[in-house]
């Protein structure tokens, strides 16, 4: 009997118990920086070097942290269901953990792209990005990140992938970032979901939808037993 269709959508609660750290811990703060100052095209184009740096810098917290009891459960699901992941997160945790098939929405913290074609993507294989490097046409390569401002390539395919979920659960996202917020909409009416996360949500237009209020490590066990059920 074939698997059922699990999709697992991800935000940053889940990298945060990993110790990444996100910027609305901070009030629009990342890592003491302004978001408008390192992620945004405009940032970019101002002062390339300090963008540089900061995603230097956060690749290295990316390439220090470990997965989480959160991202190994996503991973062992994919023993009982076909599962697929969403995430908001430019990390590589789930990877890591053995999540098989990981759509990115935001870009990929571990990669770079040329800034004038942007069809070219690299692995990074140094621990930093400088000015200089370039793609194999010469252009300056940037990190593989979807900027604040700038379109999200893969929500098309994330809608589409939403819409045929058997099951349907979103793990330490406030469901208030658009256009991923949006994915649930595509999700059918009857199909079971759940929400893991500790915050409070207004979520009585949402049908079929159980809140395990805590975090995504503490309310892993509890997602497993009720995901069991279904098989």
């Amino acid at each position: 009997m074939a698997k059922k269709r699990l999709v697992v959508f991800t935000g940053a609660g889940i990298s945060a118990e990993s110790g990444i750290k996100t910027f609305r811990d901070a009030g629009g703060l990342w890592e003491e920086f302004n978001i408008e100052d390192v992620a945004t095209p405009e940032a970019w184009d101002k002062n390339r070097d300090l963008v540089l740096q900061f995603y230097n810098e956060r690749r290295k917290q990316v390439l220090e942290a470990q997965p989480n009891g959160a991202h190994q459960l996503i991973a062992e699901l994919e023993g009982f269901f076909d599962v697929q992941v969403i995430t908001q997160n430019v990390d590589d945790l789930h990877e890591r953990a053995g999540s098989s098939k990981v759509l990115h929405l935001h870009g990929e913290i571990r990669k770079a792209r040329s800034s004038s074609h942007p069809e070219l993507i690299y692995e990074i294989e140094a621990e930093t990005l400088k000015t200089g490097d370039t793609c194999e046409k010469g252009s300056q390569l940037r990190p593989h990140i979807v900027w604040f401002g700038e379109m999200v390539p893969e929500m098309d395919n994330a809608n589409l992938i939403a819409a045929q979920a058997e099951l349907f659960v979103v793990i330490g996202t406030s469901l208030n970032v658009y256009p991923a917020a949006g994915l649930l909409n595509f999700v059918m009416p009857d199909v079971p979901k759940w929400l893991l996360d500790p915050g409070d949500f207004r979520l009585d237009y949402l049908r079929n939808l159980t809140h395990i209020k805590t975090t995504a490590v503490g309310g892993s066990d509890e997602l497993k037993a009720e995901l069991l059920k279904f098989i």
